[in-house]
């Protein structure tokens, strides 16, 4: 299968949506102090190094998980349902939506981490960014839908 056409395109739009909505879950878990160590974990491992100070005991952090959990699944989510009912349709609008979605993402995230003292997540963010996108840089050729 050949990067730039809109079949591809189409499976790319697939993997975005589980690398965005993954997350979901992860931080829907930093919830419940029962559950929260896989998001702990996370949260540790995106402020690099792993050194365990990255904690979830404050009722604050728990509500923002949950509100970031929602926010990435739905947009996982949401790429996912363009791929399949909307791209055959208007493939350049929904792969320049996905990408800028993705660029407005790394931008905020990455100027955020930076600002709070964590600027090895921006580092990170840049693999997240390149997995995400993949071949959605460049349109795909118009004849192969």
């Amino acid at each position: 299968m050949k990067i730039r056409t809109h079949q591809f395109h189409k499976f790319w739009l697939k993997i975005t949506a589980i690398v965005v909505g993954s997350f979901g879950p992860i931080f829907f878990l930093g919830t419940m102090t029962s559950t929260m160590e896989p998001a702990r974990l996370t949260l540790d491992l995106l402020s690099w190094p792993i050194d365990g100070l990255t904690t979830y005991q404050s009722p604050d952090t728990r509500f923002l998980s949950a509100l970031t959990s929602g926010f990435l699944l739905g947009w996982g989510v949401m790429i996912w349902c363009l791929s399949i009912w909307v791209y055959d349709h208007a493939p350049e609008a929904v792969r320049k939506s996905v990408l800028i979605g993705i660029l407005s993402w790394f931008f905020l995230d990455s100027v955020g981490s930076i600002a709070s003292g964590n600027p090895s997540n921006a580092l990170i963010n840049i693999l997240v960014l390149l997995l995400a996108v993949g071949p959605l840089w460049v349109p795909a050729r118009p004849s192969t839908l």
